[in-house]
């Protein structure tokens, strides 16, 4: 069996991404590591290279700053980078995921459970989305609780974005693929950033949304303008490869007490009530569950 890893980074160290962490916290289960660097204006591209590790390959690119449409050019740095993977299994992570050490065997005992069971497509992967500190995580409709983040690379697949996959059938349809669950967590740090760095990558991401670039028009980012009842304390251990990266800060996150709550966060709220009650999920999933 053989693994292939991929991401694709821009702008790394500039807008806050612990990216070094999260390569190095899959590389030790991985046979090749293909990452699509594209032209930053900071140190990125340098960074990776000097992960001492024959299994990187690095391939250049430049974004199409033309595709405004919904961020699909996520999608297509996501592709050329799947594209160039030559393993069974293609493990995709994104430049502020992290994965456990404690989780890498389960990771590649699942695909090798897999490997050969034509019903399952994809493994998927349960999520802590950490928000403002490393000791608070959210727990909310607004934010997926499972992903997928593996997928055979003997089907015929595609990014729309950079969040997950359809899978082509003969009549080319787009379809989710069909799952199995790791039972393994990926830490997801995008929110635990300085608002200052939050506030760039957005603007220099708005592009690429179909928005105008008009930054006078962006709100600056406020962590603690949030419904305080999706926060929850996280009592569990980091990744040790991300501990030096993360704030130090002790507690949990402490929102705005007099934060008023959004139309979309009213709903949220109420999903939120429902899930308690019924036991069922109300959140997206880009997967059909198979096991």
């Amino acid at each position: 069996m053989k693994i292939s890893a991929f991401t694709f980074i821009k702008n790394g160290e500039i807008l806050g991404y612990p990216f070094i962490e999260s390569i190095n916290s899959i590389l030790p289960i991985v046979d090749e590591f293909v990452i699509a660097v594209g032209k930053s204006e900071d140190s990125t591209l340098e960074r990776i290279k000097e992960i001492p590790s024959d299994k990187i390959r690095i391939i250049e690119t430049t974004w199409n700053d033309n595709m405004h449409d919904r961020g699909y050019v996520y999608g297509q740095q996501k592709m050329i980078a799947q594209f160039n993977c030559t393993g069974d299994w293609a493990f995709y992570i994104e430049g502020d995921e992290v994965v456990h050490e404690d989780d890498l065997l389960t990771i590649k005992g699942a695909m090798q459970t897999y490997l050969h069971d034509e019903n399952v497509e994809a493994l998927l992967f349960d999520y802590y989305h950490f928000y403002g500190n490393a000791n608070t995580y959210l727990d909310s409709p607004a934010w997926y609780k499972t992903e997928v983040r593996i997928i055979k690379n003997s089907i015929r697949s595609y990014a729309p974005d950079g969040l997950y996959w359809l899978v082509l059938d003969k009549n080319k349809v787009g379809r989710y693929p069909k799952a199995a669950h790791t039972y393994a967590k990926i830490y997801h740090y995008g929110w635990v950033r300085s608002e200052k760095q939050m506030d760039l990558k957005i603007q220099k991401v708005q592009g690429y949304w179909n928005k105008e670039n008009d930054l006078s028009s962006i709100a600056q980012v406020d962590y603690r303008e949030i419904d305080s009842a999706v926060l929850r304390l996280f009592e569990g251990e980091h990744p040790k490869v991300v501990k030096d990266w993360l704030p130090k800060e002790q507690g949990i996150f402490v929102a705005n007490p007099a934060h008023q709550l959004t139309q979309r966060e009213k709903k949220h709220r109420l999903l939120m009530r429902m899930e308690k009650l019924t036991g069922s999920s109300y959140r997206r999933k880009h997967f059909r569950l198979i096991k």
